[in-house]
Parts: C-alpha cells; structure tokens; sequence
C-alpha cells in the first residue's frame, strides 16, 4: 500500500461532505476538473495528483474545523469529488488485500 492508498484509507470527513462528493462523482471530468481545482495544469499519474489534492484537502479540513469564515464548503466538495475520482484510478491489487 502506497503513502496516498493509506492517507486515504484513514481520510474521516463528517458525512454531509462525502454525500455531497458522492453524488457530484458520477459529473468528475478529469481533463476538465482537475485544472481548475489544482489552479494549475495537472501533473502526470494519479499518485502525483493524489498527492496534490491531499495536501489540498487538508488545508481545506484545517479551515473546517478552525471556523474560518472563508472557508469554502463547495470548494471542499470539488476537492473531494477530484479525491475520490483519482482514488479510482490506483491499482486495486494493493487495495484489495484488506
């Protein structure tokens, strides 16, 4: 199991915005979301991506939970939404021994 497989495995988010990511899942482009999610173009690979979008989601989560008033609770959805589409495209071997 790589770093990002187990950082993911252990990601614990209040339930509203896994719903809310789920639902937005099945609209996840990635040619078209990613760029404007990272801000930038995307780098090659899903791990490099996941990488990215974790540290991303962090500091997202951080803001949460500090009750920063610019914390952006769609911006967080995106990310998520992003998380969780490029999760899906990691090699299951290394995901399926659990």
């Amino acid at each position: 199991m790589t770093c990002s497989q187990a950082v993911l495995s252990h990601l614990r988010r209040p339930r509203l915005l896994i719903t809310a990511a789920r639902f937005g899942l099945s609209d996840y482009d990635r040619s078209r979301d990613l760029p404007r999610i990272l801000n930038s173009a995307p780098p090659r690979g899903a791990p490099a991506v996941i990488e990215q979008l974790i540290c991303e989601e962090a500091g997202l989560e951080e803001t949460r939970r500090a009750g920063v008033a610019t914390y952006s609770v769609v911006r967080h959805v995106d990310v998520l939404i992003a998380l969780m589409g490029e999760a899906r495209l990691l090699p299951r071997t290394a995901q399926s021994v659990r």
